[in-house]
């Protein structure tokens, strides 16, 4: 999940560029699920480039986006109610947070008292999604290395 809904308040800051997440896309060993409700052409065509399966748009209910949750290792996504819906579930989260978050994630910290499965991945500055990106695809290499196995 990359984007909210785009008629919250803080919509400008809590969403990121689908673009921006394409360096963490193009991971070898790694699986990746769309749970966006709402995509454009533009982020289809994205997706699809990088083997992305995008079930969001198929989805009828918050039961359907549960029922795919529960199946995946990780749920990656800005601050949505996806993000909380996978939290509330127990289901492992990693939360891309902007600089100045909502008053629930608190400050200077990784984790949360509300999830204790979710991990919080912070920007570092304004508007910049690049760090926390490079910092998640870090620790999406190492998943990918623990998933392949001894070598």
């Amino acid at each position: 999940m990359w984007a909210g809904n785009s008629a919250h308040a803080n919509d400008r800051n809590r969403s990121m560029p689908l673009e921006r997440m394409a360096e963490a896309l193009a991971l070898p060993g790694l699986d990746f699920v769309s749970l966006q409700k709402d995509v454009t052409a533009a982020h289809a065509e994205i997706l699809r480039e990088h083997g992305v399966n995008q079930l969001g748009p198929e989805f009828s209910d918050f039961a359907d986006t549960a029922a795919v949750a529960a199946m995946l290792d990780l749920v990656i996504s800005v601050d949505t109610s996806i993000a909380h819906l996978a939290g509330a579930m127990g289901k492992a989260v990693a939360l891309l947070v902007p600089y100045s978050p909502d008053y629930r994630w608190l400050l200077d910290r990784t984790d949360s008292p509300w999830y204790p499965t979710m991990r919080l991945f912070r920007q570092s500055a304004i508007h910049d999604w690049s760090d926390l990106v490079r910092r998640l695809r870090e620790e999406l290499c190492e998943l990918a290395r623990r998933r392949a196995g001894p070598r």
